[in-house]
């Protein structure tokens, strides 16, 4: 029995089974180290919005002579334009303000305490294996 070779144009099942395959063993690759790359795309993000708050903090203490009381004073004294987004928790109202320690004779004299810090609101861990809080 012979079967119809028609005019040659099309594939066959195992053709297409084959192709099918390597092409999900490419998007098996591939997945992965796309979504490890996004992950130190937001840990870098997140490292230079620290650096730059951080910097931004003490030259805040430096021309003032204190420590601002919020993030908020940092846009409203035009240090900063905004405040960033978090890269890891997608919202600007989750930073951790890490506040000064005051002595009592500094909350005698009425000294209000200011931001010294600033952390991620994130409790995730890092690809370096450290909570993104603590860094």
């Amino acid at each position: 029995m012979e079967y119809p070779t028609g005019n040659g144009k099309g594939f066959t099942l195992l053709e297409l089974l084959v192709v099918m395959t390597i092409i999900g063993i490419l998007a098996a690759i591939a997945v992965p180290n796309y979504y490890n790359s996004m992950r130190k795309a937001k840990e870098a993000a997140l490292r230079e919005d620290l650096f730059q708050m951080r910097k931004l903090i003490q030259q805040f203490k430096l021309d003032r002579g204190r420590y601002p009381q919020s993030l908020q004073e940092l846009v409203e004294r035009k240090y900063l334009r905004a405040i960033p987004v978090d890269p890891i928790t997608g919202a600007a109202d989750t930073w951790v303000e890490v506040q000064e320690e005051l002595s009592l004779e500094e909350i005698a004299e009425g000294k209000i305490p200011g931001v010294i810090d600033v952390k991620s609101g994130s409790d995730k861990i890092s690809t370096e294996g450290t909570p993104y809080n603590q860094w």
